[in-house]
């Protein structure tokens, strides 16, 4: 299945993430940018992440400025006044605690004010390669539609797939379903007529399709 998702993504279009990990390679932006994308779509996070990279892209410079400054370099994402504060808060406990650098431990990751499971297993796999699984909506819904895993939660299809999913395919899963999920395995109606591993797929849940 990872194999002919691998094949066919060249025809997707990139998540924002992906786009900002593999143009800069740099954890500090690929944290942020995870934080300003939670409940926000792709198109909205991208702009957002480049206008508020263009005024700061260390935790030094992003300390220089105001609240209201990042809210409207970041707005219109989701619940975009909370998350000026966080970014502030990030960049204030990185500098306090990291010397400035972002960590690349999911234990450290998580004593950020505003960092979860998620978002500290993204920083870890697209921000230093290292092995982990960021489990969002997506690799939840599709990991159980394939029939994959049977899980509740994100949090239980995190440790699931860490007990199941071979290792070498950690840091490619979360970008390869996410990519999958927002081109071809929507949330309602799915293309199940285009989709290269329909044979694969146990189609849970699924009542519709295209």
């Amino acid at each position: 299945m990872i194999r002919r998702l691998r094949r066919t993504r060249r025809a997707w279009t990139r998540t924002a993430l992906a786009v900002v990990a593999d143009d800069t390679g740099d954890p500090f932006r690929v944290l942020i940018a995870c934080i300003l994308s939670l409940r926000t779509q792709d198109t909205t996070t991208g702009p957002a992440a480049q206008r508020l990279f263009a005024l700061a892209d260390t935790p030094k410079d992003l300390l220089t400025l105001s609240p209201r400054v990042i809210e409207r370099a970041i707005y219109p994402v989701g619940f975009y006044r909370t998350k000026a504060r966080v970014v502030l808060g990030i960049a204030r406990d990185l500098l306090e605690h990291f010397g400035g650098r972002v960590p690349d431990d999911i234990d450290a990751l998580l004593t950020l004010n505003g960092v979860g499971r998620k978002t500290a297993n993204l920083v870890v796999t697209m921000g230093y390669n290292k092995p982990g699984i960021c489990v969002d909506t997506h690799v939840h819904r599709i990991s159980n539609r394939l029939g994959y895993v049977r899980t509740r939660s994100p949090e239980e299809t995190e440790m699931a797939l860490r007990a199941k999913l071979p290792r070498r395919f950690w840091i490619d899963y979360n970008d390869l379903l996410v990519g999958f999920g927002q081109n071809v395995c929507t949330p309602i109606s799915p293309h199940c007529s285009r989709c290269p591993v329909r044979a694969l797929c146990r189609r849970v849940g699924v009542t519709s399709s295209r």
